[in-house]
């Protein structure tokens, strides 16, 4: 492909008041209305005096500007160009709103979180972001550091990574038929422990999953950080399942080494899985179970106590020189977990099925659903990254912390919309639903007060577009 014309026949202006370069977000800003967005937060966000006042309009038009694409404060100015103030009220500057971040403190982060939390159950209502919910959830916990650039910035600091960067904590819903939804978040200094307020945070992640009409029996996962009594002895209390990478401590290697050797079989995996140690794709391993009691210091770990399986993983290290093997090795993983035994299916195979029966775990089956763990609330993070949360935008912590909470919003958001684009888009990637639906160029018209978006002509998409947004401007059922 190459240009058409000469560059002395080509010019630009920037002069037509009726064109629009996001026309998708007319359907997303549609269903947050019908959701009842900007009267729940109203109703819930009350920062006071006059920089907190109409917070409904202010929020609402920081979740456009990120639905969107924005990642700045000043890049919120997407919405406020050409047509768009035909197609949308109450607009609100980038600089009403930067204020309007910069005023909140963190108890009002908390009130952002609660609005958060009643928008997903609305949405869940509305589309079915959350088709599933009555069978097996998974509700997965982790950290992430993200990189910030001045010294400057409230709660930077150098953590594990040696990055100087803020921690964000964040839980996501996962069902059966659905894409990870975000339950809870929590910002946190770049150097937090891994352990530091997860408690809390998975509690409010659970009555938030709750009440977002996860009926289903829920499993809470997560890596070694998360190996805390506080927050397993929280999660049996709460009457749900745990599946907790468990570290290499020598209580753990322990009972690994007490596993008598003929206890191992053999596990081949459908899809590969990557070795962080070694960066290799694992074919097959061996695989085992035993009990093991956790949290037994009553000084460090009061009423902690614990007593579930421990499963076993181990792949096969090997030494060779120009002779050949040298000497065999074993590398282990161990995850602790209380998901209920059965012994109705061999586990000498990773299953076929991918909705396991919730009135028993083989060993293979309870494995793998560990496994599936980080590629869920990984991608939900890469997601955030390449949208909203490719930096922090303020100096601010509680600003950084309202950014990331609004973040979350508009990500289940979008979530919800994608599920109405049809089922090309209903398991896509953020990025592309944007690319695809949401970034599109449209002239405003009006007649006989009707309004029309002009939209490309021959656009790849234009027939889930045209789903998408027939099914959320379709008039309202009959009480």
């Amino acid at each position: 492909m190459k240009a058409s014309h000469t560059r002395g026949a080509v010019s630009v202006r920037f002069d037509d008041p009726g064109l629009v370069s996001h026309a998708g977000v007319v359907a997303v800003m549609r269903l947050a209305e019908d959701a009842g967005l900007s009267d729940l937060a109203g109703e819930l966000v009350r920062l006071g005096g006059s920089v907190g006042a109409n917070a409904g309009a202010k929020i609402s038009s920081i979740v456009a500007g990120m639905a969107a694409g924005a990642d700045s404060i000043s890049d919120l100015d997407l919405v406020r160009h050409g047509g768009m103030a035909g197609l949308f009220s109450g607009i609100r500057a980038s600089s009403t709103v930067g204020t309007f971040l910069r005023w909140f403190s963190m108890g009002h982060v908390a009130q952002l979180e609660k609005l958060s939390a009643r928008l997903l159950a609305r949405l869940a209502e509305l589309t079915p972001l959350l088709a599933g919910a009555d069978r097996l959830g998974l509700l997965d916990l982790d950290s992430k550091i993200s990189q910030v650039y001045g010294r400057g910035k409230d709660g930077a600091a150098f953590g594990y990574t040696g990055v100087l960067g803020l921690n964000t904590l964040a839980a996501t819903l996962t069902t059966a038929a659905g894409r990870p939804v975000i339950v809870a978040t929590r910002l946190r200094g770049g150097n937090a422990d891994t352990r530091r307020a997860v408690s809390s945070l998975a509690r409010r992640a659970l009555g938030t999953a709750r009440a977002a009409g996860a009926t289903g029996p829920l499993l809470v996962r997560g890596d070694s950080g998360f190996y805390v009594g506080e927050l397993i002895t929280m999660l049996v209390r709460e009457g749900v399942w745990f599946s907790i990478t468990a570290p290499q401590h020598s209580a753990i290697r322990e009972a690994i080494d007490a596993i008598t050797e003929h206890a191992w079989q053999q596990h081949t995996y459908r899809d590969p899985v990557l070795d962080p140690h070694t960066g290799q794709l694992i074919h097959t391993a061996q695989i085992a179970e035993t009990s093991h009691t956790a949290f037994t210091n009553p000084t460090v770990n009061p009423g902690q106590k614990t007593t579930a399986r421990l499963l076993v993983r181990r792949t096969r290290i090997t030494t060779r020189d120009e002779q050949g093997e040298l000497f065999p090795a074993w590398r282990y993983h161990a995850v602790f977990t209380n998901l209920p035994p059965t012994t109705t299916r061999p586990a000498t195979t990773e299953p076929d099925t991918t909705e396991p029966d919730t009135a028993g775990f083989d060993t293979a089956t309870a494995w793998r659903l560990h496994d599936q763990r980080s590629g869920a609330i990984e991608h939900v993070f890469a997601e955030l990254a390449a949208g909203p949360l490719a930096h922090f935008p303020s100096g601010l912590f509680a600003a950084n912390a309202a950014w990331l909470s609004l973040a979350a919003l508009t990500h289940n958001l979008l979530r919800a919309t994608a599920c109405l684009a049809g089922p090309a888009h209903a398991r896509t990637r953020l990025t592309t639903l944007r690319r695809r639906l949401i970034t599109i160029a449209a002239r405003v018209t009006r007649t006989a007060r009707h309004i029309t978006l002009r939209l490309p002509q021959d656009w790849p998409w234009a027939t889930d577009f045209t789903h998408l947004f027939t099914t959320i401007h379709a008039p309202p059922h009959p009480a």
